[in-house]
């Protein structure tokens, strides 16, 4: 709910902004560029929550939650770091799933693990687009001094999410 506050208190002040500039043309300008944006990604959106839904239903909470969940410890943790390296797709994927694991019983440090190993060490990215454009030798040691950043990210989520929260 805050995150909405937040974007809805950017878009009244950038609103704002473009009226000051070129009056509400400017402006609906500006939201009929967005609403075109959406309309784009609305395809991939829709598929990301469905996916996410679909995972929810078939995959046993529990199963999850030994995989994954708070008690996994460090083997949950490289599980999750594995999968997000392996994982292909954007944010428009990544996000439900995560979102749909957590309700399923992933814990913070196996989710925040997936999505450190998904970002940093994509698989796909590094196949498609890295080692063709700079070189496996430059890809190989980009991993190697990264592949322990999930597995750290993982290890450190708990607490320091415990100690935020006080």
């Amino acid at each position: 709910m805050e995150a909405a506050l937040i974007i809805g208190l950017l878009v009244v002040a950038l609103s704002t902004v473009a009226m000051w500039q070129g009056g509400p043309a400017r402006a609906f300008e500006g939201y009929a560029k967005g609403g075109q944006l959406a309309l784009s990604v609305l395809p991939q959106v829709t598929l990301g929550f469905m996916l996410a839904g679909l995972i929810s239903v078939l995959v046993p909470a529990d199963l999850i939650g030994r995989w994954i969940g708070e008690g996994s410890g460090l083997s949950g943790i490289v599980i999750a770091t594995v999968g997000g390296l392996l994982t292909p797709g954007g944010p428009f994927l990544q996000f439900p799933l995560v979102a749909s694991l957590e309700r399923g019983g992933a814990g913070v440090g196996p989710l925040a693990a997936y999505l450190t190993a998904w970002s940093l060490l994509g698989l796909n990215r590094a196949i498609i687009w890295e080692i063709p454009l700079l070189g496996s030798s430059f890809t190989l040691a980009r991993w190697m001094i990264s592949i322990a950043v999930p597995v750290i990210v993982g290890v450190l989520m708990p607490p320091v999410l415990r100690l935020l929260s006080r």
